[in-house]
């Protein structure tokens, strides 16, 4: 296993570090609701994905009782 020889310093850590950046996810619009959801996963909303209702994906906070 290779082992780096010397210390790595802070701005050559920093300046590799600066390309790792995140991708903002995807959205697409509910078919059914009409509210935002990711791609391929039922909606948070109302739960609905390829017109199947699936009361796991329904989140408490948007229950009303």
């Amino acid at each position: 296993m290779a082992v780096p020889k010397r210390k790595m310093s802070r701005s050559n850590t920093r300046a590799r570090r600066s390309q790792w950046k995140t991708t903002a996810t995807a959205l697409t619009t509910c078919p059914q609701c009409k509210a935002n959801k990711q791609p391929h996963m039922a909606c948070p909303t109302c739960g609905v994905y390829n017109n199947r209702t699936y009361a796991a994906a329904v989140r408490t906070e948007h229950e009303v009782g």
